[in-house]
């Protein structure tokens, strides 16, 4: 693979269209607008990240997620075009500006009730009342079901022409669209264990097309998996770097974590001299809040830099295909030991407590809930129940579709689509619940 040929400005679905000057900002800067001034972008401020959505206390959801991996993908791509100027692309120096985009996209096909609701989809088909649906998918369309994933449903949204919109979907630029694809492949060919995939069935003509262009390239000892378009690893590295540090400093907000515990695991990404500064600042800081936030940016700001460092290191390997593990994988030293002691406090501490497996169990229940209800409405629409189900979905989503693939995947349109407060508010009304509320 090659720069040149890697980073382009043609859109999808607007292939022979060539106006590049229509104003200041360049095509990344567009795709970067169209997506933020966009709705699914904006149903994202009522989707989960990882604690329930605030009450008196605010905390991160998908869409303030989002907007700070897009701040630090920037820099990341920034750093990289700096050490890269001489690669021979004219685009090369919009690095920072694709990887920005790519990661305010990254989140878009997540389900609501953040990572919960994926499995609860997945284990829809595989183990609950849509398994009768196996018999009637070939074994790629109903891979895609059982493994459901944010990243392929992501990719389907962008590219994806719903009725009544154009071709191309939100018609982004190629490279754009690539950044976002951490897994290359459809899901016959993925991680059985990992459940990782990049683009369901219905879009593989989308990412082979994209592929083509830009020149990225198969692997060799598998033809049917694609190498990662570069700055996947810029997007992916983002992302590690805000959810983990982000997530331990508002577990310090919900006291799940103590003001000394936070402290200290910010504190061990430094050697001695960079936290004596740190802690001489420190002193300098009454508020709490604002002591775990300036070591919160100092860590990010040196795992921005080490990311940054590892992947120009790789750029060979990179551009190869050969090189393996995301950026984070590859820290070394003190900032990768560091690193690996605030997952296990996450995973330990965080994402097992009682807040998130709460909100967790009723997004299970809702989302299970909704999926058995849609999926018999649009397999039966003569029902007179069935009516009255498809009145509630909006028209842009292919619920006559002529294929039963087709049509759960028009259910998956409107389900992942959903925000939290949406699905609850739609769960309590079907059953009954809040009927006082109709």
């Amino acid at each position: 693979m090659n720069w040149n040929q890697l980073l382009s400005p043609v859109r999808l679905g607007m292939e022979n269209y060539h106006d590049h000057n229509r104003d200041n900002r360049n095509e990344f800067q567009r795709d970067y607008d169209r997506l933020i001034f966009s709705a699914p972008f904006r149903r994202l401020q009522n989707k989960t990240q990882v604690f329930p959505l605030p009450g008196s206390i605010f905390v991160h959801n998908r869409l303030t997620h989002s907007l700070e991996v897009a701040s630090v993908g920037r820099s990341l791509g920034m750093n990289v075009s700096r050490s890269l100027s001489s690669a021979g692309s004219e685009y090369i120096d919009q690095i920072g500006f694709i990887v920005s985009a790519a990661c305010l996209a990254h989140d878009l096909g997540n389900p609501p009730f953040g990572h919960s609701g994926e499995e609860a989809i997945a284990t829809f088909f595989s183990e609950g009342k849509g398994q009768f649906l196996k018999d009637k998918m070939s074994e790629v369309e109903w891979n895609d079901c059982i493994h459901f994933e944010g990243n392929a449903n992501a990719f389907r949204l962008l590219t994806h022409q719903f009725n009544g919109r154009r071709p191309g979907g939100f018609v982004l630029t190629y490279s754009t669209l690539a950044s976002i694809v951490k897994y290359p492949y459809s899901s016959v060919y993925g991680d059985k264990k990992k459940q990782k995939f990049g683009f369901f069935e219905s879009e593989r003509n989308n990412f082979e097309k994209i592929s083509g262009q830009l020149g990225i390239t198969r692997k060799s000892d598998n033809p049917n998996r694609f190498n990662r378009y570069p700055l996947v690893y810029l997007v992916e590295a983002a992302d590690d770097i805000c959810y983990q540090i982000m997530d331990i400093e508002d577990a310090h907000k919900l006291k799940i974590l103590t003001t000394d515990e936070t402290r200290e695991l910010f504190l061990e990404y430094f050697d001695n001299e960079k936290r004596k500064k740190r802690i001489e600042t420190l002193k300098m800081v009454s508020d709490v809040n604002e002591q775990i936030a300036y070591l919160r940016s100092s860590v990010i700001g040196q795992l921005i830099d080490e990311c940054s460092e590892i992947f120009i290191e790789n750029e060979k390997d990179i551009l190869a295909g050969i090189f393996e593990g995301s950026l984070i994988k590859h820290m070394s030293g003190q900032t990768g030991i560091a690193y690996n002691h605030c997952s296990e406090v996450a995973k330990d501490k965080i994402y097992r407590s009682q807040e998130v497996l709460d909100i967790e169990l009723a997004g299970y229940k809702i989302i299970l809930t909704l999926m058995d209800l849609f999926v018999n409405a649009v397999l039966q629409p003569e029902k007179a129940y069935s009516k009255q189900l498809l009145y509630r979905i909006p028209q842009q989503y292919d619920i006559n579709n002529p294929t039963t693939y087709g049509k759960v995947l028009a259910v998956l349109d409107y389900i992942s689509g959903m925000t939290d407060v949406y699905a609850l508010d739609l769960y309590k009304k079907i059953t009954g619940i809040n009927i006082n509320s109709i």
